[in-house]
């Protein structure tokens, strides 16, 4: 295993605790987290690990910071990153032959999303015991106050997909939101009452993420795709609005497609939803 203190932004000392702990689950991660970079402070992880697979970093290459100055979500929207508050992490994923074979590649990003909302779900269900949910396409929840989110970011070559960046923050501590997230963002720290070791909880994350890795490869697809229903009790029932082509559409969600696409019921038909804002109302 390699444990690198990047260069670029600052070089940095990997904590003690964090690689003691990787290496007692190096058994489990097989290949995963074979090279891990750790910064103190960077733009996005997402981009970090982009220019990694870019310079041709291999799968499983995970870049982790203790704060990030512009960590972004799903649409653009910011990351709240203070230091120490959380974990800000990214993962390279290549879709060799069995990942290719186990989604179309336009719907990877997207089946990866999800089926990474399941890994993190359970590994935060397994290292806290905070009955988390998932909320389409990449929240994690806990009493309607969100706690994660997972960003999937593509990046092709002609028709050729070469890389998907997995990243993902977990609020952990508790803080100060900003007041445009405060009404709706949490901590585990808050839900829970209590303190929950970061490094512990990353390695758990990382491991979930080596065996959905598998999972890809091997075309189980369909097996973590019932398990994110079970995880995400909004999918079916749920009153939501979005904008699609032709305008405002209102419906009741009743479950998700093999495409990772939530269907709803408007009025009797059948729409999916893949991508844009829903409102959950």
């Amino acid at each position: 295993m390699s444990l690198i203190a990047r260069e670029r932004p600052e070089p940095a000392a990997l904590p003690g605790d964090l690689a003691t702990a990787i290496e007692r689950a190096r058994p489990a991660l097989g290949g995963f987290a074979a090279q891990l970079f750790y910064v103190p402070t960077v733009g996005s992880t997402n981009d970090e690990a982009a220019r990694l697979a870019e310079a041709g970093a291999p799968e499983g290459t995970v870049v982790v910071a203790d704060q990030q100055s512009a960590g972004r979500g799903r649409l653009g929207r910011a990351w709240f990153s203070p230091p120490g508050a959380g974990l800000y992490v990214s993962v390279i994923f290549r879709p060799h032959r069995g990942l290719a074979a186990a989604a179309r590649l336009p719907t990877l990003p997207a089946v990866l999303t999800l089926v990474s909302g399941v890994a993190l779900a359970e590994a935060v269900r397994e290292t806290t015991g905070l009955p988390v949910v998932i909320k389409w396409p990449n929240d994690l929840v806990h009493d309607g106050r969100k706690l994660a989110g997972i960003l999937a970011e593509g990046s092709a070559q002609g028709r050729a997909l070469e890389h998907v960046i997995l990243g993902f923050g977990i609020n952990v501590r508790s803080v100060t939101y900003p007041p445009q997230v405060a009404a709706r963002a949490s901590s585990l720290e808050t839900e829970l009452g209590r303190p929950v070791d970061r490094h512990t909880l990353l390695v758990r994350c990382l491991m979930k993420l080596a065996r959905i890795r598998v999972a890809l490869g091997s075309g189980e697809i369909a097996p973590m795709l019932q398990r994110w229903r079970d995880l995400s009790p909004s999918a079916a029932g749920a009153r939501v609005a979005w904008r699609g082509p032709h305008g405002l559409r209102r419906g009741w969600t009743v479950g998700l497609d093999d495409d990772g696409a939530l269907l709803v019921d408007v009025g009797g038909s059948v729409e999916r939803v893949l991508a844009g804002e829903i409102r959950w109302e």
